[in-house]
């Protein structure tokens, strides 16, 4: 009787859903749209132009000049707007698009659907993976939506797209994913591990979210494929959240260090972060973490990536004191984590030994009045001393007398930086690190291939 019961409830329901709809207008499509739609941005950005045209990154597309004067009253000379998409991932305003849309921008504005308009603060973007995290400051709430995850996907599933093609904003497509996996060649670089779909992705839609049935996001719309037809690429969103959750590391942006290493682990229906290593001398190694340990909560912040973790710690005065809660053996323990300052004591000699027979370049920092005279965006760098011939710098083209203002996956880089990246235990399996270095007017960037180097 009670089997009976459930199946006229449901009955009753399905006849009074489809009496409201009758023509079954209300789709899955329809109801993903309307609850991813409102977390979706319209990113502008300006640029100081010194020559060439505005168009020549990575994914130029030869006709995006003539769409963009369609919507757009000439500029100044001197100065462009670009045009891309980006979507917020958490109530504190941080939006997650690509390197491309917001390279060498003087200023970030972005737009919602609802009309509000915020200017943007770039916390940090990867040229190789073409990654970029925005944040909005303003005490306002914002719409955002949860991230899903890439590690289930399948050929032919639907998605749908949403973004600012041709200053079109807030545009909605649909279609499938055509393939996975998918390496794309854009002019010196190669991406690898793109979503490749045929719903409509065009100039403009970069930055902004593929969405899934269900209306999670998946993947982070990245590139069109230039003199073809439906044919576009995101970058899953299992990667995307990890390269955000460097980029947002309150090592590189507020010179705090905690100390927790570890990856996530991302399956169909579960999602967790999964320490490797806590040195003793460390916040993490203090606190008593190990590897090993599942990090389920910090500060009260529910913790399923790597990206939570910066995210729960991002405003945290040193020295304070956070519930760090881990599974351990079957157990819930509760650790107390407080982060200490990135330390700033004075580099090891052998440092200099280290960054001449990896990189190439002895360094020296630059006193603030001296780079002040720079009159560049940048809060500092390293004076190039010296650069050994053939050496990976030496093959970048990097000159004695350039300031190396950024390298990896720091805007501003330091000596202790420097360190880091030199002492790392998979330097040698990294192919390359890229670097930003100021020379007169121009910045400039390149990748160091540290395969290449020297004894």
């Amino acid at each position: 009787m009670l089997r009976g019961c459930i199946v006229l409830g449901a009955f009753l329901v399905a006849t009074a859903a489809l009496a409201d709809d009758p023509f079954l207008r209300r789709t899955a499509a329809v109801e993903a749209v309307q609850s991813a739609g409102p977390a979706v941005v319209n990113v502008t950005t300006e640029r100081i132009l010194r020559q060439g045209s505005p168009f020549r990154g990575p994914f130029a597309d030869p006709f995006f000049d003539r769409f963009f004067q369609d919507f757009f009253e000439p500029h100044a000379q001197g100065s462009v707007e670009n045009l891309g998409s980006g979507v917020l991932i958490d109530a504190a305003g941080h939006v997650l698009t690509n390197e491309h849309v917001v390279a060498r921008a003087t200023r970030i504005q972005v737009s919602f659907a609802d009309g509000r308009e915020f200017d943007a603060t770039l916390l940090g973007a990867d040229p190789n993976t073409d990654v970029a995290v925005l944040s909005i400051d303003t005490q306002e709430k914002l719409p955002w939506i949860k991230p899903g995850t890439s590690s289930d996907l399948m050929v032919g599933e639907p998605v749908i797209a949403i973004g600012n093609p041709f200053g079109l904003s807030h545009t909605v497509t649909t279609g499938v994913i055509s393939a996975l996996e998918r390496s794309i060649r854009a002019e010196d670089r190669v991406y690898h591990g793109f979503i490749q779909t045929d719903a409509s992705i065009n100039p403009g839609n970069s930055g902004g979210p593929l969405l899934n049935a269900e209306g999670k996001l998946i993947g982070i719309n990245t590139a069109v494929y230039n003199g073809a037809q439906g044919i576009g690429f995101a970058i899953p969103i299992d990667e995307a959240l990890e390269i955000a959750a460097r980029l947002m590391s309150t090592e590189r942006l507020e010179q705090t260090s905690h100390g927790i290493v570890g990856k996530t682990v991302c399956e169909p229906n579960r999602r967790q972060f999964v320490v490797s290593t806590a040195r003793d001398s460390s916040p993490a190694g203090r606190a008593g973490l190990k590897s090993g340990d599942v990090i389920t909560a910090i500060g009260g912040h529910k913790v399923e990536r790597s990206l939570d973790i910066e995210l729960a710690l991002l405003g945290q005065p040193v020295g304070s004191e956070l519930e760090v809660e881990v599974h351990r053996n079957g157990q819930t323990l509760p650790l107390q984590l407080a982060l200490s300052p990135l330390s700033r004591t004075t580099p090891k000699p052998a440092l200099a030994d280290r960054s001449w027979t990896t990189l190439g370049l002895r360094l020296a920092v630059m006193d603030a009045a001296e780079f002040n005279r720079l009159g560049t965006r940048y809060r500092g760098g390293l004076t190039v001393l010296e650069v050994r011939p053939n050496s990976p710098a030496a093959i970048q083209g990097i000159r004695r007398g350039d300031v190396l203002v950024g390298m990896h996956v720091w805007e501003t880089v330091s000596l202790e930086n420097i360190a880091y990246i030199l002492d790392r235990d998979d330097l040698t399996k990294l192919d390359s690190v890229v670097f930003y270095i100021v020379r007169g007017s121009d910045t400039l960037f390149g990748h160091l291939r540290l395969a290449q180097r020297t004894p």
